[in-house]
Formats: C-alpha cells, structure tokens, sequence
C-alpha cells in the first residue's frame, strides 16, 4: 500500500518539501525557466537516509511536478540516477537542445 506524501510547493524559493515521518522533510530545489525545471538539489534528513527515503520523496515530488505540467531537466546526481531508473518518469524530461 503506497503511502500518500504531503508535496508543499514553495514557488517563492523554488523549492518543493515532502513531509516524510515523525515531523521530517525532505527538498528538492531547481531553477525555472518557463515551463522547464532544472533540478539542482535533493536532500533527506540525515537520520532517514539509507532507508529508502530519496525515491519516495521523488515519487511524491515528480507526481507534483506532472499534475502542475512542468518540464524537468535533471542536475541534482541523485536526480539523473533515478530518472536513468525509472522509464514510468521520462515523459517529464525536456527536451534540450545541444
């Protein structure tokens, strides 16, 4: 049974939080650009890591980031391992041109 995290969006400091367990939040940052996020940084608490915690934090943020109809461009090194992991997410990835 998946369990639902709460994503609060800080559009101010381009920064979305995901409530995790027993008051602990997790972040992932980026730079916008029209519809386009560029993901520089994820975090979880330091007393959660190695629990798994990272991908249900991007689950729940990259769930947030489909229903609003954004746009990624992963460069946060955690962000890129999991997109190259997760084929159900590459219909976020933006197309960039080199």
């Amino acid at each position: 049974m998946a369990i639902n995290h709460n994503v609060i969006h800080d559009k101010e400091n381009q920064t979305y939080f995901v409530d995790l367990v027993d008051g602990y939040q997790a972040k992932v940052s980026y730079q916008i650009s029209g519809n386009v996020l560029t993901v520089d940084h994820s975090s979880v608490p330091e007393a959660l890591r190695g629990q798994g915690y990272a991908g249900t934090m991007l689950e729940a943020v990259l769930e947030t980031i489909a229903q609003e109809g954004y746009k990624i461009i992963p460069q946060c090194s955690y962000v890129v391992h999991y997109m190259n992991k997760h084929d159900e997410w590459q219909h976020l990835l933006a197309e960039v041109e080199s």
